[in-house]
């Protein structure tokens, strides 16, 4: 597994090894040795599976503490842009984003720690989006901040006209208005 960093601390890119032929291809998607020996001592509790046609943005997402997630991104089927907003107050990369291409084809993955609002557009006719987490979700902690700030000024890649939203992610204050962000010094990786 290659680690690519990001410009913001703790989030990574992670390139595994695929081993292909005229079968198919093997990888290893995860090891929580190598996980844990790489990247940070998380250790991952929940897994979950989103299915979403084209133009379906979720997020831009959080819980919050004692429920905050780490997570470990990935697409199985189709095209992602995954975005991952520092919400840490006091943080040197407060209010800075990561946005990277998640596909079938790169089999890349995203870490993101605790402290991050989370959210993806399906660039795809569809797409298939897995991730661990590392703490069990719990509505009464849920927290977003809206996907079009404008003072993050998220390239989305697409006309927002073609965005589709659920309800409840219609109505997400920026990021200026957000009742609550988190601490810097708190712990983002929950040990």
């Amino acid at each position: 597994m290659n680690i690519i960093k990001t410009n913001i601390d703790g989030v990574v890119i992670l390139e595994p090894k695929i081993f292909g032929d005229n079968r198919g291809y093997f990888l290893e998607s995860f090891s929580e040795k190598w996980f844990r020996q790489n990247v940070c001592k998380t250790h991952f509790v929940q897994d979950n599976e989103s299915k979403s046609r084209y133009g379906v943005l979720r997020g831009l997402h959080f819980q919050k503490p004692p429920h905050s997630q780490s997570k470990l991104i990935r697409v199985v089927r189709g095209k992602v842009l995954d975005v991952a907003v520092d919400i840490r107050k006091g943080s040197p990369t407060f209010g800075q984003f990561i946005s990277v291409l998640l596909t079938e084809e790169n089999q890349r993955q995203c870490f993101i720690p605790r402290g991050f609002a989370h959210g993806f557009l399906v660039l795809s006719d569809e797409a298939v989006f897995q991730y661990k987490c590392d703490n069990y979700y719990a509505p009464q902690s849920e927290g977003a901040i809206a996907f079009n700030d404008p003072d993050l000024a998220i390239d989305w890649q697409i006309d927002h006209s073609d965005i589709l939203l659920s309800e409840k992610d219609k109505h997400h204050p920026f990021l200026k208005d957000a009742q609550y962000l988190f601490d810097f010094t708190e712990n983002v990786y929950g040990l």
